[in-house]
């Protein structure tokens, strides 16, 4: 099991990232623009610095439902390797069976 504040962190951050995903969106669409002048560019530049950094997207790390566990974690189920075995063999996952041969 992770620790909480670990997990915690990374809720925070999830709800950084809603919350200033439109604002966000819209300034790098101005920085991206070249036909604005570069003045205006330049300032959205440094408004997009001034946001906090755990509003960024790229800082969220991925990590399991169950225990936290930030490595050896597959997206499609949102999952560690751990517990995917471990329901799997408890027969939880639809489908999924333990390999043995």
């Amino acid at each position: 099991m992770a620790k909480k504040s670990m997990v915690n962190r990374e809720v925070k951050r999830a709800k950084l990232v809603k919350q200033h995903a439109a604002k966000r969106a819209a300034l790098k669409a101005l920085i991206a623009d070249q036909a604005k002048p570069m003045e205006e560019r330049f300032k959205a530049t440094l408004k997009l610095a001034q946001m906090p950094r755990n509003s960024s997207a790229t800082r969220i790390h991925n990590r399991c439902q169950l225990t936290g566990r930030p490595h050896a974690y597959y997206r499609k189920l949102k999952l560690s390797r751990i517990m995917l075995r471990d329901l799997a063999s408890f027969g939880q996952i639809p489908g999924m069976v333990k390999s043995s041969w």
